[in-house]
């Protein structure tokens, strides 16, 4: 088993409810196990800015499945959330990232791990602060001080 975290966002419709859901669709997947879950916070949008706010959040599981399978898992959670990508960084009704997995790095087309800005990102490093502040972001250092390093 690994331990990986996984970003949540959604900036369209019932906010709330669809990352709920999300989180129980990824608990009802084989080979997940969803440990904790940090609290969501209204974030402002990043790179399109002329957009809603976005709710953000992140989760702990604990997978048996490879890094590539799990974003499999991810992408078809939000298709069947009803995400179309259309715009990127675009409004979305919801948007799963996953963030890190164990202590690998992956740069495969299509797949990199950790995530290649969550280290810029406060309304990603804040949900994995309250997660764990020591969680250790390959390549990079403490969640609590990448986010400390933004002030």
């Amino acid at each position: 088993m690994t331990v990986a975290y996984v970003g949540l966002g959604a900036n369209l419709g019932p906010r709330e409810v669809t990352l709920l859901r999300a989180v129980e669709l990824l608990g009802e997947a084989d080979g997940v196990d969803v440990l904790a879950a940090a609290q969501l916070r209204e974030t402002e949008p990043v790179g399109v800015v002329d957009q809603p706010p976005f709710l953000n959040g992140a989760v702990c599981i604990e997978t048996t499945l490879a890094p590539r399978a799990l974003l499999d898992l991810l992408l078809e959670i939000e298709r069947s959330l009803g995400r179309v990508r259309e715009e990127r960084w675009g409004p979305r009704t919801v948007d799963l990232d996953l963030f890190l997995y164990g202590d690998d790095v992956v740069d495969e087309p299509g797949l990199r791990v950790p995530h290649p800005r969550l280290h810029e990102r406060r309304f990603a490093l804040e949900p994995l602060v309250e997660l764990d502040p020591e969680l250790v972001v390959p390549g990079r250092g403490r969640v609590s001080e990448l986010l400390a390093a933004l002030d």
